[in-house]
C-alpha cells in the first residue's frame, strides 16, 4: 500500500488515547526538561556525528566503528553492552516492568568501499561534508543523544529500550544486522530506525527487493579469428538486457526493475570470456515481486539459449556460454494501514515538535524486517538536510537538526511510558509472523 492523499488524511486523525498521551507527556516538567536538554545537546551531538563519520565503516568492515560505539554505550551507562555474533552493537536501558521491549536503532555501515576518505570538512555556511555524514552518522549521533537525555534527566521508562547500532544495512549487506537481531532476540514489541534526514517524514511500509548477480562465461577468443565459432558472453548479456527492458510491470502495486551494474571483457580485439551484470527488482507486494523476478530470471536464461543456438553449437558443447546466478539481496516487504497505532504516534510526535507529518513511500531500511514480521516499526529521520547521499560529495546541513531527535524522544516515551506518569501505548507482541518472501 502506497500512501495516497486519502491515506495521509486518515493518518492525521489521532485517536483520543494518543492525544491524551501526548498532552500528558508535554505537560510533564521532566519531559520538557528532556526536550530542552536535546536542544542544548545539539553541539555535542554534531561533534559526535563528525567523530563517528571519521571512523570508516565500509561494507562488511564495520568493526572499528562498532567498537567505538560500544565504548560510547558503556560511557552512557547502558547495561549489558556487547557486540553480537553479526557485529551489531547493543546496549540496554532497563525499564520498570518486565515484558515490554522497544528497539531504537541506527546503522553503522556506509555504502563506500574500503579505502574511502572519511575526512570531514565544514564549509563557511556550516554545512558538513564527508561520505556517510548524513547516512547514517546523523542517526547514530541522534541515538546517543537520546540515551544521554534519558540518563541526564533521570527519566525512567516502563518498558525496556534496546539501543542498537546495526551492521549491513547498505547494499550487499542485505540487512544482515537486523536480520540477525530478530533471529536471536525473540521478544521485540516495537522498532524505530533512525535513518535519513529531516524531521517530518514517516516510513511505515517495507519495500521488498531481490537482487541478483548474473555471470556469463564462455571460451573467449580473437574478435576476428574466433568470430562465428564461439558465443559471446557480452552479446548474451546484451540480449538479456534487451529482454529485461521490455518486461511489463503494474503501476499498482508499484513494481520496478533495473539492470544496475554491468562489467566484463578482455580487450577491444577479443571475444570476452566473461561478463557480469547485477539487477535490482522491487515491489511493495511480495507476490508481484516474485512474479517479476521469475520473469527477469527467465529473460536471462532465454538470452543465453539464444546466443548459444545462434551459432548452432551442440547443447552439450563445452564452448557453450554457461550462466551462473547468485542472489545477492533479499529484502522483505510489509504493509500496514496508515492509521495504525504506531503510525499515529509518530504523526502526533511530529506535530508536537511543530512539524507537518508526511507519510513516505515504502522504504528499504532496517525497519523492513520487523514490518515483515508483524512488529510495529518506523523509520524516522535523523534531522538536518542531507544531500549527495551515497556519493563522495555527501553533505549534512545541521540547522535545527535537534527537532528530529526531539521527535524520536517523544515517540519513544509514548511507546514505553514513564514510570509514575504515563502508561505505555505499545502493546505486547504476541509473536513474530512467519516471514513473507520478498
Amino acid at each position: 500500500m502506497v500512501p495516497t492523499e486519502e491515506n495521509k488524511k486518515s493518518a492525521g486523525i489521532i485517536s483520543a488515547d494518543i492525544r491524551e498521551q501526548f498532552d500528558n507527556l508535554l505537560a510533564e516538567p521532566i519531559v520538557r526538561k528532556g526536550l530542552d536538554f536535546i536542544k542544548n545537546d545539539d553541539k555535542r551531538r554534531i561533534e559526535e556525528q563528525i567523530q563517528i563519520t571519521e571512523i570508516p565503516a565500509p561494507p562488511f568492515a564495520e568493526e572499528e566503528r562498532a567498537e567505538d560505539f560500544k565504548r560510547r554505550f558503556t560511557e552512557l551507562g547502558l547495561s549489558d553492552v556487547y557486540l553480537d555474533a553479526e557485529g551489531n552493537t547493543i546496549g540496554l536501558m532497563k525499564g520498570s516492568r518486565e515484558g515490554l521491549k522497544l528497539v531504537v536503532s541506527a546503522h553503522l555501515d556506509t555504502v563506500f568501499p574500503k579505502g574511502y576518505d572519511a575526512k570531514v570538512t565544514i564549509d563557511d555556511k556550516g554545512v558538513i561534508h564527508a561520505p556517510g555524514i548524513s547516512d547514517d552518522a546523523a542517526g547514530l549521533a541522534a541515538l546517543l543523544s537520546i540515551a544521554r537525555t534519558l540518563k541526564e534527566t533521570g527519566i525512567r521508562t516502563v518498558g525496556d529500550i534496546l539501543f542498537v547500532g546495526t551492521v549491513g544495512e547498505e547494499g550487499r549487506g542485505d540487512l544482515r544486522g537486523v536480520k540477525h537481531l530478530f533471529s536471536t532476540v525473540k521478544d521485540v514489541d516495537g522498532f524505530i530506525s533512525i535513518d535519513g534526514d529531516g524531521c517530518e517524514n514517516i516510513i511505515y511500509l517495507g519495500l521488498g527487493s531481490k537482487r541478483f548477480e548474473f555471470t556469463f562465461k564462455g571460451p573467449g577468443g580473437h574478435s576476428f579469428m574466433a568470430f562465428g565459432d564461439v558465443p559471446n558472453p557480452i552479446h548474451a548479456m546484451g540480449r538479456a538486457i534487451d529482454k529485461i527492458a521490455n518486461i511489463s510491470v503494474p503501476d499498482e502495486p508499484r513494481t520496478t526493475y533495473s539492470v544496475s551494474v554491468v562489467g566484463g571483457g578482455t580487450s577491444v580485439n577479443s571475444i570476452a570470456t566473461d561478463a557480469v551484470m547485477m539487477t535490482d527488482t522491487r515491489s511493495v507486494c511480495p507476490e508481484q515481486l516474485d512474479k517479476t523476478v521469475s520473469e527477469l530470471v527467465n529473460c536471462v536464461k532465454m538470452a543465453v539459449i539464444e546466443e548459444n543456438t545462434s551459432l548452432k553449437i551442440p547443447w552439450d558443447s563445452e564452448d557453450n556460454i554457461r550462466l551462473e546466478i547468485e542472489k545477492i539481496g533479499d529484502r522483505p516487504s510489509g504493509v500496514c494501514l496508515p492509521d495504525t497505532l504506531h503510525v499515529q504516534v509518530a504523526w502526533a510526535a511530529t506535530e508536537a515538535i511543530g512539524g507537518t507529518p508526511q507519510l513516505e513511500l515504502p522504504g528499504s531500511t532496517d525497519s523492513s524486517i520487523p514490518i515483515n514480521l508483524g512488529v510495529p516499526a518506523l523509520t524516522l529521520g535523523g534531522g538536518g538536510k542531507g544531500t549527495g547521499i551515497h556519493s563522495p560529495q555527501e553533505s549534512f546541513d545541521p540547522t535545527d537538526a535537534y527537532f528530529a531527535v526531539q521527535r524520536v524522544f517523544l515517540t519513544i516515551l509514548a511507546f514505553t511510558g514513564i514510570v509514575g506518569k504515563t502508561d505505555p501505548l505499545l502493546p505486547k507482541n504476541s509473536g513474530y509472523k512467519t516471514p513473507q518472501s520478498g
